[in-house]
C-alpha cells in the first residue's frame, strides 16, 4: 500500500473517531422537581401509608408531606378544592366521594395538599453535525409525573386520591430539509 493510501485511510478512520465522539457533545437536559422520593414508586408507597379518617397532619409531616418542608406541596384551600371537584354545574356533589363531600360541607374548616412530582431527563442523540447544523435531531425523553392530592379536615386526612404516569419513555424528532434556514415539527413517538 502507497503511503498517501495509507494516510488517507488513516485520516477517514480518524475524522470517523472525531464525529463519533462528538455525539457525546450533544445537549442533554434534566426537569427535576425537589422531592424526598427519587421515584414514582417511592412518593405512591409514601401516599399508600396514609389512611384517611386516622392518618393526622402531625404523622404527614413524618411522611415528608408538609407544604411547610416540602416545596412542592401546594396547599389548596375551600375555592381550590371546590373548582377541583365540582368544576361546573352539571356535576351534582351528592356523586362525589364521602371524603370530598364531607370537606365541602366543611367549608373553610377543610383544606387540601396538591403534590406534583416529576423527573424529566431529554437526551440528545444521533448525529453531531446533523443536529448543529438543525437537519436533524432525536431527543431521548424520559422519567415519570406523580401526582397526589389530600383534604384534611380538623388535621386529619379525610380523602387521599393518587395518579400520574409511572414511567414516560418517548423520542422526539425533528427534520428539516433546508438545516438552519427553516424550523421543524417535532414528531413525538410514545414507547410503550
Amino acid at each position: 500500500m502507497r503511503k498517501p493510501e495509507l494516510q488517507l485511510r488513516a485520516a477517514s478512520v480518524l475524522l470517523a473517531a472525531v464525529l463519533a465522539a462528538c455525539s457525546s457533545m450533544l445537549p442533554r437536559g434534566e426537569q427535576l422537581t425537589y422531592s424526598p422520593w427519587q421515584s414514582f414508586a417511592e412518593a405512591q408507597q409514601a401516599f399508600d401509608g396514609i389512611v384517611p379518617h386516622q392518618t393526622t397532619v402531625a404523622e404527614l409531616k413524618q411522611m415528608k408531606l408538609d407544604p411547610k418542608a416540602n416545596p412542592n406541596i401546594t396547599i389548596l384551600n375551600y375555592s381550590d378544592v371546590l373548582r377541583r371537584f365540582l368544576p361546573s354545574p352539571s356535576i351534582n356533589s351528592n356523586d362525589l366521594d364521602p371524603g370530598v363531600q364531607e370537606c365541602i360541607k366543611a367549608r373553610s374548616a377543610c383544606e387540601g395538599y396538591e403534590l406534583n412530582q416529576q423527573t424529566i431527563k431529554r437526551k440528545r442523540y444521533g448525529s453531531f453535525l446533523a443536529d448543529l447544523l438543525n437537519f436533524r435531531r432525536k431527543t431521548d425523553v424520559s422519567g415519570y409525573r406523580f401526582n397526589g392530592v389530600l383534604l384534611i379536615k380538623q388535621g386529619v386526612v379525610i380523602y387521599k386520591l393518587t395518579g400520574g404516569q409511572p414511567a414516560i419513555h418517548e423520542y422526539e424528532e425533528s427534520v428539516n430539509p433546508l438545516g438552519p434556514f427553516q424550523s421543524g415539527e417535532v414528531v413525538t413517538r410514545v414507547i410503550q
